[in-house]
């Protein structure tokens, strides 16, 4: 029981009560069994509230007296405090004398003042987030403006998917024998030898090209597939440095590190191009519903070889579908960002824990199908599974296994053998959102960070299914 010696001046409480509980003076008043002007005296603090009150109260409309009473108001003062100590109100040097008066003699109005605030500030925080551009980001990384500039390309060169169609036929035109013919032109037109080293001897290294030597060492423990795309990948360079080097200084990097990496883009993006031609690979992806098994086979590459390049197919008048790819690790890092429609990727983080992609560890080697809906009413299609890293000696360590998701806007996944069965009408789509940082979806479960332009609406008296309500 609440020490009821002391004088309770409950006025802005009991007012707020009566407008939680849609109560008139005079039905609050029957039912405390006390007069109207009685009531409105303890509502504007000119009466105290006595024991016998608080029990009809407690009894009326089973409030807990303990809270009732305390000392601090559960909300209301603090969110106020709180508000006015923004430099906007600096001037007023309004004291917490009439802050707390007004919560108590008008708490509807005090509430109104912290709901207007509160929109004021998340737009404020919009309008910062929206302003802010990628070359505004001091802390931009290299990584980050090539990807920005990949992106702005929507993930297709058409010049380099055409130098690699000439650079197969000149090849042979024969997946199965692409290796060995790029193996022997960089012998015979480039001078460079070809080294299969192990792993003792390349450490940290995958694949090290030696020009004084001219010597191209890959180690042992690459897959077969890994060693073919280094193959192509040396012989797209040696080949078209002319021409990636004239790309690459279209975007005029803006340091040494960017332009490499954006030159390495490049050269990964033509030794696909050769290595899956892109008329031939597009007929093969849509004979097959793009099974990604029977798709990847005919050109001996890996899952992850064949998921990018699903991601290039724009060439007007013969374009695939338009698939986004994110690679991630088992902790949630994004590693691999590619669109060639318009998904709204997260510039910074991970993905929505929503999406299966982060259960696709659970299962491996499995391919997991999804329908996801974005915060925005948009639906997508994806399917994710985790991706075989080939070998890694034991003395490195534990290592992180990878999973890709691909997906696209649900109305091309009729084209895609994994959505057959679903009821592409009215599928059972899951809701997700970007990053938590910028997911503005409420009260969801998986929630693991506050909004940032968002107001938190926090209240020590209620637990919601998230810790940051807004």
């Amino acid at each position: 029981m609440a020490n009821v010696e002391r004088k309770l001046y409950l006025g802005g409480r009991l007012k707020r009560l009566r407008y939680d509980l849609n109560l008139s003076q005079t039905k609050m008043a029957e039912d405390l069994g006390v007069s109207a002007s009685y009531l409105n005296h303890l509502e504007r603090n000119q009466r105290p509230v006595t024991a016998q009150v608080l029990l009809r109260l407690a009894s009326a409309y089973d409030l807990d007296l303990r809270n009732f009473t305390a000392e601090s108001e559960p909300s209301g003062e603090a969110d106020l405090v709180e508000i006015f100590a923004d430099p906007l109100f600096k001037d007023l040097k309004l004291p917490r004398r009439e802050i707390s008066d007004l919560v108590a003699s008008s708490p509807v109005a005090a509430e109104a003042i912290t709901r207007l605030y509160r929109a004021y500030a998340e737009r404020r925080k919009r309008d910062a987030v929206e302003a802010r551009r990628p070359e505004d980001d001091l802390d931009q990384s290299p990584a980050d403006w090539v990807r920005d500039q990949i992106q702005a390309h929507h993930n297709f060169f058409p010049e380099l998917d055409d130098l690699g169609e000439r650079l197969f036929e000149a090849l042979g035109g024969d997946p199965h024998t692409l290796e060995q013919a790029a193996t022997r032109r960089l012998e015979t037109q480039y001078g460079i030898n070809i080294r299969l080293m192990p792993a003792q001897v390349m450490m940290m290294y995958q694949r090290r090209f030696d020009p004084h030597r001219r010597r191209l060492m890959i180690s042992e423990t690459l897959g077969a597939s890994s060693r073919r795309f280094a193959v192509l990948y040396q012989l797209a360079w040696s080949e078209h440095v002319a021409d990636i080097k004239a790309i690459s200084e279209r975007v005029k990097a803006p340091d040494l590190a960017s332009e490499r990496l954006y030159k390495i883009a490049l050269i990964n993006y033509l030794a696909a191009a050769t290595l899956m031609p892109y008329a031939r690979f597009l007929e093969t992806a849509e004979q097959n519903a793009y099974d990604m098994e029977l798709l990847r086979a005919p050109y001996r590459v890996s899952y992850e070889q064949a998921a990018q390049r699903l991601t290039t197919l724009s060439r007007p008048g013969s374009r695939g579908v338009p698939f986004f790819l994110m690679r991630i690790d088992s902790a949630g890092n994004v590693s691999k960002r590619f669109s060639a429609g318009s998904f709204p990727f997260s510039r910074y983080g991970g993905a929505c824990p929503r999406w299966n992609i982060h259960q696709a560890f659970q299962t491996p080697g499995r391919i997991m199908p999804q329908v996801i809906e974005t915060p925005g009413g948009q639906r997508y299609f994806t399917f994710s599974r985790t991706l075989n890293r080939g070998l890694r000696p034991y003395a490195d360590g534990a290592w992180s296994e990878q999973a890709v998701g691909l997906g696209c806007e649900l109305k091309h996944a009729g084209r895609l053998i994994y959505a057959r069965g679903l009821d592409l009408a009215n599928p059972n789509a899951v809701e997700t959102g970007p990053m938590c940082r910028l997911c503005e979806r409420p009260n969801c479960r998986e929630r693991a960070a506050p909004p940032a332009v968002k107001a938190l609406q926090v209240d020590e008296w209620i637990k919601g299914v998230t810790a940051f309500p807004f």
